[in-house]
């Protein structure tokens, strides 16, 4: 059975809402991207509530956040005061923008309050077992946090091999 266009470009939305969601961005942010990913050509703040339901405001606030992340990008036509919106295409580029975008406040502010946690407890050591159970699980969180950086600085110099070598080297190749 056939399904409209209409529909699967619906479900494309739904589902990169959930994506969005799943990673810690709002919904909305989700389905604002999936819209503009799939239109042809930019599209206005008008056109973005008509495609999404989402409120004026509310695309705004989720469109700012996305060009500052450099999955959208804004454009303007001669003689016309609105502003255009169209999805960064470079998945690459795409990933390594969030990537930058949350390692550059969020994860930073969460990896330093580990290792100012670990300081203070190896500072006013005590001998137990609950002290030493509170370490090593902060030490583990330590890790996984240090592999996590290490992963994001990867993948953010995978820029200069080039798309289609990194895909080579991923084994993404058809």
């Amino acid at each position: 059975m056939s399904q409209s266009l209409t529909k699967i470009k619906k479900d494309f939305t739904e589902g990169l809402s959930q994506i969005s969601r799943f990673w810690g961005f709002p919904k909305g942010m989700g389905a604002i991207f999936a819209v503009l990913y799939l239109s042809p050509t930019p599209l206005s703040l008008d056109e973005i509530v008509q495609e999404t339901g989402l409120t004026k405001g509310a695309i705004s606030t989720e469109i700012r956040a996305l060009a500052r992340m450099g999955l959208v990008h804004r454009s303007s036509k001669l003689g016309d005061r609105k502003d255009y919106y169209s999805a960064e295409t470079d998945f690459y580029a795409a990933i390594r923008s969030i990537l930058q975008e949350r390692q550059n406040s969020e994860f930073d502010r969460a990896v330093r309050s580990v290792k100012e946690t670990l300081a203070i407890m190896d500072d006013n050591w005590v001998e137990n077992d609950e002290w030493k159970f509170v370490y090593e699980r902060v030490q583990a969180l330590q890790g996984f946090f240090d592999a996590i950086d290490s992963l994001s600085k990867a993948v953010i110099r995978l820029e200069s091999l080039g798309i289609s070598n990194v895909t080579k080297i991923l084994g993404v190749l058809k």
